[in-house]
């Protein structure tokens, strides 16, 4: 089994989206997936050994369900186009996450439309030292992976609690606090794909941390 095999299966199941065709693939699914549920499992020990505050998060624990939720969403298809995984996970957001999918795929981290108590946090950590957390982004090899935060609903105005001259507005405006870094379907079925997985985390590190750290104090 290779990440090849698994993109070919989420190409088929994509143009056969039925638990029909699930059920009568099931097999194959479950060995797609103990592929890469054993894939994550390699990786979440080399992240262990390259960083002290590794939280551990075996594969099963790691990867989500490719079920879509049709109870909030009722109108996307059965099955998700890709196998999502959260590695050093405490809680579902603040994670690495590595997405593979037959419409993209890629690694990243950081808040994505965090709840009102969290945006809060980050909030209260921008305006205390939004510094060190604008010299993360500014590095240039962060730049060159990530470029800048994922675009997002901006607010018009300050935000509660804060000036409309404050120094760190451009930040504060911010609904989600997220980075992603694209990879094509070659460069993960390349032989030293591990090592570029490896490459993006220990350069996100940094945010991540600066981010963590905001929301648990």
């Amino acid at each position: 089994m290779n990440f090849s095999q698994l993109f070919n299966f989420l190409k088929r199941l994509q143009q056969n989206n039925s638990k029909e065709w699930m059920d009568a693939h099931r097999q194959e699914y479950y060995d797609v997936r103990d592929f890469y549920i054993d894939w994550l499992d390699r990786l979440n020990v080399k992240l262990a050994a390259i960083d002290d505050g590794y939280f551990d998060t075996p594969g099963k624990k790691a990867i989500n369900r490719i079920n879509n939720n049709l109870m909030f969403h009722p109108n996307r298809p059965i099955y998700k186009d890709h196998f999502g995984a959260g590695l050093d996970q405490r809680s579902k957001q603040g994670d690495f996450y590595i997405e593979l999918g037959i419409n993209g795929s890629y690694m990243g981290g950081g808040y994505w439309h965090p709840s009102s108590k969290v945006l809060k946090s980050i909030r209260d950590a921008i305006d205390y030292d939004g510094e060190a957390f604008k010299k993360i982004m500014a590095k240039s090899s962060f730049k060159n992976l990530f470029g800048d935060l994922i675009e997002d609903d901006v607010l018009k105005t300050a935000p509660k609690g804060y000036f409309q001259d404050h120094r760190h507005i451009d930040l504060l405006r911010r609904k989600s606090f997220a980075v992603v870094h694209k990879v094509s379907q070659e460069e993960v079925e390349s032989p030293n794909f591990t090592e570029k997985v490896i490459e993006v985390y220990k350069e996100l590190l940094p945010f991540r941390r600066y981010l963590n750290q905001a929301v648990t104090v």
